[in-house]
């Protein structure tokens, strides 16, 4: 359990500190497109879904859930899904390999992290005109 818990909300990073000095700073994009809902990761618990135009998301609220977990409140409206210490911990230690994996997801899908983007991979084969 971390003993320190920070909404940086112009950094848009949560921080967590452990007792023994570990620390994770997390984007709120990260964990917004890595919730443990089952919006996002389906009722089977699998692999989560790509979830695109989140890069500006906030953090309304942090809220503890007894002594094993939060609930972020996103500003977007989601606020489902249990962020265990068990979890943070994890997302913490394989933020570098996860970010990559939903960049490499979101592209393969033709998705873009910016609200309201369609990028051409999303047009399909021959839906756009290359540039002359």
């Amino acid at each position: 359990m971390p003993k320190v818990i920070r909404a940086h909300r112009v950094s848009r990073v949560l921080e967590l500190v452990y007792t023994d000095g570990t620390r994770h700073e997390l984007p709120f994009e990260f964990l917004r497109v890595y919730s443990p809902s089952a919006e996002v990761r389906g009722h089977g618990g699998g692999e989560p879904m790509p979830v695109p135009g989140k890069r500006n998301v906030g953090i309304e609220r942090v809220e503890t859930v007894g002594r094993y977990a939060v609930r972020l409140v996103f500003d977007d409206g989601h606020d489902s899904g249990l962020y265990t210490w068990d979890i943070l911990d994890d997302l913490g230690a394989h933020q570098s390999e996860y970010w990559t994996y939903y960049l490499e997801r979101l592209e393969k899908g033709g998705m873009s992290r910016d609200s309201g983007v369609v990028t051409l991979a999303a047009l399909g084969p021959g839906k756009h005109h290359p540039a002359r």
